[in-house]
């Protein structure tokens, strides 16, 4: 939120949206929350669909910074298409750096405030044994294009975002 505030440019969070779509039971709801009940990624053409619409809107004229998404290669590939198609193309991507132990606390702790059922101790594992297994590869696809960033995501906020 940091990094849009800075640049002046909207965060497109795919999570964001597919909980809003299942809060509101409509079908790409209804699709999704198999998946995101069971710590699962969504499947590829339902998110690109999200993002083409997305990126179409009159505030993402000037950049846009996606969360969560590309989480596979697969996904990557797709959205390279759909930028280019849109004249567009991806200028960075940034990997935050945080230990799984670290990540298990934080989302634990986001489930007392945030009351969000996705965010109990089975389905954080699974959801970090599948970033492991299918967004990892993710870091040499975009380090290979010279487009990528580690940031060390321990530390104060005003660490991280410095």
């Amino acid at each position: 939120k940091i990094l849009c505030e800075r640049l002046s440019i909207p965060q497109i969070s795919t999570g964001d949206i597919l909980r809003e779509a299942v809060k509101n039971q409509t079908a790409m709801g209804i699709e999704a929350k198999r998946y995101m009940d069971a710590g699962d990624l969504v499947p590829d053409s339902v998110v690109i669909g999200i993002i083409k619409d997305r990126i179409r809107e009159a505030d993402c004229k000037n950049g846009f910074l996606l969360d969560g998404f590309p989480r596979t290669v697969e996904q990557a590939e797709a959205l390279d298409t759909l930028l280019k198609n849109e004249g567009k193309s991806i200028d960075k991507a940034i990997n935050l750096q945080v230990p799984d132990a670290e990540l298990l606390k934080r989302l634990l702790g986001r489930a007392e405030i945030e009351g969000r059922a996705d965010d109990n101790e089975v389905t954080i594992k699974n959801r970090l044994d599948n970033y492991n297994k299918k967004t990892l590869p993710l870091l040499d696809f975009y380090a290979t294009r010279k487009k990528l960033s580690q940031v060390n995501g321990v530390g104060s906020l005003e660490e991280v975002t410095s």
